[in-house]
């Protein structure tokens, strides 16, 4: 296993953004009280998180420029 040679730029691409922003998403309601948590239920976040990991899959396929 090696690393890509531009890993340096990872935090730039939309296949690491995505699914750090679900990551994020995710722990932030985890961390909510059960009574915040109420107000966007449970299966609104798992079609969100779904959601996020489908656009991720779709950010590694989508061709960034280099600037």
């Amino acid at each position: 296993m090696q690393l890509v040679d531009d890993w340096r730029k990872a935090l730039k691409w939309f296949s690491v953004q995505i699914p750090a922003a679900n990551m994020a998403f995710l722990a932030t309601w985890a961390a909510l009280p059960p009574k915040f948590q109420d107000a966007l239920p449970v299966p609104w976040v798992i079609g969100i998180a779904v959601g996020l990991l489908v656009l991720g899959i779709v950010g590694r396929l989508v061709k960034q420029d280099s600037p």
